[in-house]
């Protein structure tokens, strides 16, 4: 009873070639990257060179084996695919040779919570609107997203801003876009699709529309491919606007599908809509003036106040503050300061020679 594990990576499509007028031929592009190969013996034959027996009945072998630390995720693609599996084959004397085959899922850890991936992406690109060689205006579109990964569940909130300086109306939207690449003998073949979308108002001629943060909730997808050689997974969050007349005015902004979320204290930089998106529908835009400090007699020591600096408890705070990171803040929160004394707990020796302050 032998076992081997495999996984690999395939890639294979067909394209039409013109030689001629009328010659015509098939060209064909493949290629094949091997991610995992182990081979193990479960049960094997004696070494006088016997037939093992097994008495009538269920005989179970159980096996293990490490995985590499780099493997790509499980695909299935148009032109290609990632896929692992275990295929067990027993050896019979004079009989045929009887295989199972199972397969198995792997999902490559994609951690978010990264500086390269925690950083905001913003652009700008503007368009001019002709018809029949008439200027009708231009278009201008600026977008902001306040990081690069996300996981799929989380609510992407984008900024933007659109001008419409033509004489007719535009309509914006914004969409996350999946890019599968496949390469094979130098060559790239590529297939696009739309993940979801989100369609806002038409924008009149002459006026402005700003996005205060519009919702754009990620489906469930799989995470990207970056690190395989002959298949790559991106995606990308593309805002356009469509003008009567003329193409799309299209901004792309790169996007990374992870597998770990956003740690709840992971990064200044990250909003707290896209956080905690998941459990919120949308929050209130954040107030332009910023809060008026505490009377001084909210903070001055007082028996109610006194009373008030007891810990909080844990049904108020939720679940987000638990964990050990809230206990290193409760220490040295609600510890008392050190008492006041003048006396002097350590007092300098009579057997020091005091210092002359003229030398």
């Amino acid at each position: 009873l032998r076992l081997r594990a495999m996984g690999a990576a395939r890639v294979h499509w067909t394209e039409s070639r013109s030689a001629g007028s009328s010659t015509a031929y098939t060209q064909s592009y493949s290629d094949q990257v091997e991610f995992l190969n182990h081979r193990d013996t479960l049960m094997a034959p004696p070494d006088n060179g016997e037939a093992t027996v097994l008495q009538a009945g269920r005989h179970e072998f159980p096996f293990t084996f490490q995985l590499p630390e780099t493997l790509a995720t499980s695909f299935e693609g148009k032109h290609g695919s990632v896929r692992y599996w275990v295929k067990a084959k027993l050896h019979r004397p004079w009989s045929t040779v009887k295989k199972a085959k199972k397969e198995f899922t792997v999902i490559e850890p994609i951690d978010i919570n990264t500086p390269a991936l925690l950083a905001p992406q913003a652009g700008a690109k503007e368009k001019l609107a002709r018809a029949w060689y008439c200027n009708r205006g231009q278009v201008s579109v600026t977008a902001k997203i306040d990081r690069k990964g996300y996981t799929p569940g989380e609510v992407i909130p984008i900024f933007a801003e659109i001008d419409n300086c033509t004489s007719r109306a535009v309509v914006p939207k914004a969409a996350i876009i999946q890019t599968q690449t496949f390469v094979a003998r130098g060559t790239k073949k590529q297939k696009k699709s739309v993940v979801t979308s989100i369609t806002g108002d038409p924008i009149p001629a002459g006026k402005r529309e700003v996005w205060h943060g519009r919702a754009l909730k990620i489906p469930p997808v799989g995470p990207s491919i970056l690190q395989c050689r002959i298949i790559q997974v991106e995606y990308s969050l593309k805002v356009c606007v469509d003008i009567p007349g003329t193409s799309k005015l299209l901004l792309e902004l790169p996007l990374v599908i992870g597998t770990i979320p956003l740690h709840p204290f992971g990064s200044r930089t990250s909003s707290v809509s896209s956080q905690y998106s998941v459990n919120l529908d949308w929050l209130s835009p954040i107030p332009e003036q910023p809060e008026a400090p505490p009377e001084y007699s909210a903070v001055v020591s007082s028996p109610e106040a006194e009373q008030s600096l007891a810990p909080p408890c844990r049904s108020e705070l939720g679940d987000i503050l638990e964990g050990p990171f809230f206990a290193y803040i409760q220490e040295f929160r609600f510890r008392p300061p050190p008492l006041y004394s003048e006396v002097d707990p350590n007092p300098a020796s009579d057997s020091i020679r005091p210092r002359c302050m003229t030398c």
